[in-house]
Parts: structure tokens; C-alpha cells; sequence
């Protein structure tokens, strides 16, 4: 009991608790439509799938849930997602010791941006963004729903909230058996959905940013202006490759007019980094596409918040720092500002530990199944960056093949460094330092 007292240990314990609890109430006979109890596995996967809020199912949920069902799963992702952007913000503000802790908060924030004595007030704001966020979209979607897809005010009210809550918390859950694909030219329904996508992608502290300094971008934290230009860099080269490489293809943008064809490369510019909705069929996609995908699922999103994947911070620090090699620079750094030596090793470690487990992980599908190894590994990498996408195989895994996404969704929600981190806990620093050699590199 005093080791959970650790936050490092509390976090990883909370959330399998809740996927715990998920798997049980997912499990009951009235949880599905049938009467007949989910297997353990479904349940399971279902659960820590939807707390992740990665988006991975192995079962329809518009069809194989009743609303009971489809209600836990809701709430799964909706607490798992709030959890994970108040966990991530008030953590690093709580942090003043241990292992990486102080170095974790100065990837996300500018010290002394946000102090510990307003953790309260953080929290309210986190509470108060997300609620107005998932009303104001689940309020567009609920009346576009209403008025051109003959829904009832029930039915309108529900998927709008459902997706409301869903995009905003990058869980890519959907409440329709084809995800987004019925809605390819209907922007009402697709833009406010990318909208909140790409808001809580960004993450908490540069909202907290956003909303002190607005326009004055001088003002913005060296971890706002990374955030806010490598989302950018990033969406619009999603953007382009998707429009290019897909744009014959007859299964995908082919049969599409000019703005349906620009509309879902902006979808999928958006989604790969983090949510897992998908207006097109991603099986369908070009090679050359999937490997795009696995690039943008692998950087994801902004830290601090819903979104997944090593985050656009590790990855930029990490190009800083081989540009500053190559240009033979002593600091690595953008902005007139450098990064500290711990950070610079975080970034390396997050990468290392992230390559790792997604290399393991393929390996061990490719030894349990014969599904093709581009569709493995693409399944793996959404995974571990808690993206939901899929080319389709995710059923057709056998048991051990979805306990290793389980663990890869399990693992890339918490963080490799926390888990890394949980434990390395009990080890002590040693009251020494070895004689200083460098072996040759390269």
C-alpha cells in the first residue's frame, strides 16, 4: 500500500482499475445485444481499449453492444480520456523528485508557467474545456444528424454525444458499424469532429497557453510554439501524401470529386495522428500510404493531453538534436532557447523504449498469426500510439495476438517512461561514477 502512494505507481494502478472494472460490467449478459455474456477476451479488450481511448475493437460496437453496453464504453473512454489529461497536467505539477519527474514536466511546460498552487484551478479548466468542447460538438452533430439523416431526436442526440465525447478524448470510438465512411462529403459532420480532435491533441498546457497569451505567439512556451508548428507541419504533410498517393485509387478518394477528395485527405491527415475515426476504408490504402500512417501514428499528437505516440515534442527534440550534430553545434535547441541534457535523454529513451516494444510486438504477431507483416505492423504501431486504426485484421487475431495489443495499448496510454519509471522505483543511485571512455560510434 506505500508503494501506491507514489504517483509513478498510483496512475498505472488506477487505470488498470478501471479496465477491471470495465471488463466486468462488459461483461454482464445485458451489455450485449444478444443476452449472451462477452467472452473474457472481448470484454477485455473492449475495456482497455476504450480506457486507452484507442479505438481497437474486435467486435462491432454499434451491433454487438446493447446501449448498456455501449454506455459503459462511453463512460470508459470518457473517464479514461479526462483522467489521463488531469493525471498528466497535475502530476507533472505535483512532481518536485524521483526519477525524470521534473524532466518530464519541462516537455510539456515552461517552468514556472504553471505552479503547484494552481493545480486546483487547472483541474476546473480542464473540467470546464472538456464539458463545453463535447456540448458544443455533440450540439452541431446531434442537429446535421436531425435534419439530413432522418434520425429521431433520440437517435440524433445519442450518436451526437457519443461522437462528441469520443473525438474529444482521441478515443475513435464510433456508435456506426463503418465509422465515419457514411458521412465522406458531409463536412458539418467531419470538420467538428477533426476540430476537437485536433484541440485536444494539442494537449493541456498549451491550451493553458493559448488561452493566457492568445495571438502573442512571443509569449507562447518554447513547448507551445513545438507543439503548435509540428502540428501543423504535420497535418499538412498527411494531407498532401494522402491526396497524392490516393488519388487514383479507385477504393478510396478515386470515385470522389475535387472537394470530397480534399475533405477526407484532411480527415486522414488528422485522425492517424491520434483519433482512429476513419471516413475512408484503410485497408483499401496504398502501401505507400500505411507507411505514411505508420510515421504519423508513431510522432501522435501533443503531450499532456488525450493524444498518443511519442509525442511531437520527443520527436522534435530529437531532430534538433541531429541537426545540431551534423551541424556540429554544441547545444541542440529551436526558438533561441536549448534543451537541457535531460530532456535530450528522455527524448532518446522515450524513442528507444517505443521502437523496442513496437519491433517486439510485431514479431510476436508475425509468430502467432500469418496475417500479412505490413497489416501487423501498422495494427501494432495504432496500438502502442493509441490511434484505433486498423486495415481490419483486428478480429482476426487469436487470443495471444490481442493480449499483446492489450499490453501495447496498455502501456503506450500510461507512457513508457512511467512505466519504465513504476519499476526502477525501488532501485538507488549509485554514490559513484565510473571512469569516463567513448566507444566508437557509427
Amino acid at each position: 500500500m506505500l508503494a501506491l502512494r507514489d504517483p509513478i505507481r498510483l496512475i498505472p494502478a488506477l487505470f488498470l482499475g478501471a479496465i477491471v472494472a470495465g471488463t466486468c460490467l462488459l461483461a454482464l449478459p445485458f451489455a450485449t445485444n444478444s443476452g449472451v455474456p462477452a467472452p473474457l477476451m472481448t470484454a477485455l479488450f473492449t475495456s482497455t481499449s476504450a480506457v486507452a481511448v484507442t479505438g481497437l475493437i474486435v467486435v462491432d460496437t454499434a451491433t454487438y453492444w446493447s446501449t448498456f453496453g455501449q454506455i459503459v464504453i462511453l463512460l470508459l473512454f470518457q473517464i479514461g480520456g479526462f483522467g489521463i489529461m488531469t493525471a498528466a497536467t497535475l502530476f507533472g505539477l505535483m512532481a518536485g523528485r524521483g526519477f525524470g519527474l521534473r524532466d518530464r514536466m519541462a516537455t510539456q511546460v515552461e517552468r514556472n508557467r504553471l505552479q503547484t498552487g494552481d493545480a486546483r484551478s487547472v483541474l476546473w479548466l480542464v473540467m470546464k474545456i472538456t464539458l463545453a468542447v463535447e456540448l458544443v460538438v455533440a450540439t452541431i452533430l446531434a442537429a446535421r444528424l436531425y435534419i439530413a439523416y432522418d434520425h429521431t431526436p433520440r437517435e440524433a442526440i445519442w450518436h451526437g454525444i457519443f461522437h462528441a465525447i469520443s473525438a474529444f478524448n482521441n478515443a475513435g470510438f464510433s456508435s456506426y458499424s463503418n465509422s465515419l465512411m457514411g458521412f465522406q462529403t458531409d463536412p458539418v459532420i467531419l470538420v467538428p469532429i477533426m476540430l476537437a480532435v485536433i484541440l485536444t491533441a494539442l494537449g493541456f498546457p498549451v491550451m493553458q497557453d493559448l488561452r493566457r497569451h492568445r495571438r502573442q505567439w512571443r509569449e507562447w512556451s518554447l513547448h507551445t510554439k513545438i507543439t503548435i508548428w509540428g502540428t501543423i507541419a504535420l497535418l499538412v504533410v498527411g494531407f498532401f501524401a494522402l491526396l497524392v498517393m490516393e488519388w487514383g485509387n479507385a477504393k478510396t478518394l478515386g470515385p470522389m470529386g475535387l472537394g470530397g477528395k480534399m475533405l477526407n485527405a484532411a480527415v486522414h491527415s488528422v485522425m492517424p495522428r491520434t483519433a482512429g475515426f476513419n471516413s475512408l476504408d484503410v485497408g483499401a490504402f496504398r502501401d505507400e500510404t500505411l507507411m505514411v500512417n505508420y510515421f504519423l501514428m508513431f510522432v501522435g499528437g501533443g503531450s499532456a493531453g488525450t493524444a498518443g505516440g511519442i509525442k511531437i515534442t520527443t520527436f522534435v527534440v530529437l531532430l534538433a538534436i541531429v541537426v545540431s550534430e551534423i551541424s556540429r553545434r554544441r547545444d541542440a535547441g529551436l526558438f533561441g532557447r536549448r534543451f537541457g541534457q535531460a530532456v535530450e535523454r528522455q527524448a532518446l529513451t522515450v524513442i528507444t523504449l517505443a521502437g523496442t516494444l513496437i519491433f517486439g510486438a510485431t514479431v510476436l504477431l508475425s509468430m502467432v498469426t500469418p496475417l500479412a507483416f505490413e497489416d501487423l505492423l501498422f495494427e501494432a504501431i495504432s496500438a502502442f500510439s493509441t490511434v484505433g486504426l486498423s486495415t481490419g485484421i483486428t478480429a482476426e487475431l487469436p487470443p495471444t495476438g490481442q493480449l499483446v495489443i492489450i499490453a501495447l495499448m496498455f502501456i503506450g496510454r500510461v507512457g513508457t517512461i512511467t512505466v519504465a519509471t513504476a519499476l526502477a522505483l525501488g532501485a538507488q543511485p549509485r554514490p559513484y561514477r565510473y571512469p569516463e571512455e567513448n566507444p566508437i560510434v557509427g
